[in-house]
Parts: structure tokens; C-alpha cells; sequence
């Protein structure tokens, strides 16, 4: 033990030919020789119920720990520390790297989802637009166009394809629901 023990009683200090020293539960050190001369159980400095341990190498760890030098105790529990900062550092970073993970996935799933609503957007204004039923005064995809058309136009260039807006305009859009449809 590195820190000099001495009686609380006696004072006399440890040494090869004297007796044992016992630590009380109350924190006082007392000679095996003041121990005899007082009550059973009971504290010779502070009159107070206790219990009382003898100094050993075997004494507990934690016991032994009272009387250590300072710097002896330093170097065990910083290399304790090191070990237990490490351990709850390498702990926080894998979860860090859950949760970095996590929110790339619900970065994703929200982008997808964003462009979805955008072109359902993109969609809706052309299938909301109330379409005339046919009459005569609409256009027929399939006629021959006149010559007062742009030469550049799709049916200038290719009279058998019509265009697919051209084609869109002439088609009538049903709003409700055929009950055989799956929604």
C-alpha cells in the first residue's frame, strides 16, 4: 500500500512487527491491538454501530484502492477510461452510421416521391380540361390537312402519324369510374 497507514487510535504507523490494521465501514483505520480494547461492533473513534476489515492483499480491490498513491491510481483509471471512451465512441458512431443511413433512405423515398406527385401534376391540368363532345367543328386526326398549315408541321411531314396532342384532343376522357375497373 502506498499510502502510510497509521491507527486512528495509537497513531502508531504500519511496520513488519506490529499488528494488523482493520478498516471500519465508517472510515476510520484501527490497529488490531485497539480493536481488542474496544466494543464489538462499535466504531473506538465515533462511538457509531460498525463493521470492520482487515488490510490484506486479498482486501477488495476498491478497498485496496483507499491507500493507493495518487498517481498509481491515475494510471489505472485512465487506462480504464481510455478503454471505456473508446468503447462508447466506437458504440456511437455505428449508431450515427445507422441513422446517416436511415436518412438517406428517407431522403430518397422523398425525392421519388416528390416526382411522382410533380408529373401526377404535369398530368392533371390536361385531364381536368373539359373536353366539347365531337361535332363537327372539331378536327379529325385522320384528314387530309389543308395547305394553309405550317409546311414544318407533323402532317406536312407525315400525313399517315398523326400527332399524340392531336390525337389527345379528339379523345373523350371519362371522369367516373367504370365499376369493373380496379382503382
Amino acid at each position: 500500500m502506498a499510502v502510510q497507514v497509521f491507527c486512528n487510535v495509537c497513531f502508531s504507523e504500519a511496520h513488519k512487527p506490529t499488528p494488523r490494521f482493520s478498516l471500519t465501514s465508517c472510515g476510520h483505520v484501527i490497529c488490531e491491538i485497539c480493536l481488542q480494547k474496544g466494543k464489538k461492533d462499535e466504531c473506538l473513534i465515533c462511538r457509531t454501530p460498525c463493521r470492520t476489515v482487515f488490510l490484506s492483499k486479498q482486501t477488495n480491490p476498491d478497498i485496496q484502492s483507499l491507500f493507493m498513491g495518487i498517481d498509481t491510481l491515475c494510471k489505472k483509471y485512465s487506462k480504464e477510461l481510455t478503454q471505456i471512451s473508446e468503447f462508447q465512441e466506437k458504440h456511437r458512431k455505428h449508431l450515427l452510421a445507422y441513422h446517416r443511413q436511415k436518412t438517406l433512405k428517407l431522403e430518397e423515398s422523398l425525392k421519388k416521391v416528390t416526382q411522382q406527385m410533380h408529373q401526377l401534376q404535369c398530368m392533371k391540368p390536361s385531364e381536368q380540361t373539359t373536353q366539347l363532345p365531337f361535332s363537327s367543328t372539331s378536327r379529325n386526326p385522320l384528314s387530309i390537312p389543308s395547305r394553309k398549315q405550317n409546311a414544318y408541321s407533323s402532317y406536312s411531314l407525315h400525313p399517315s402519324h398523326p400527332s399524340t396532342s392531336e390525337i389527345m384532343e379528339s379523345m373523350e376522357i371519362d371522369p367516373v369510374p367504370s365499376p369493373m375497373r380496379k382503382v
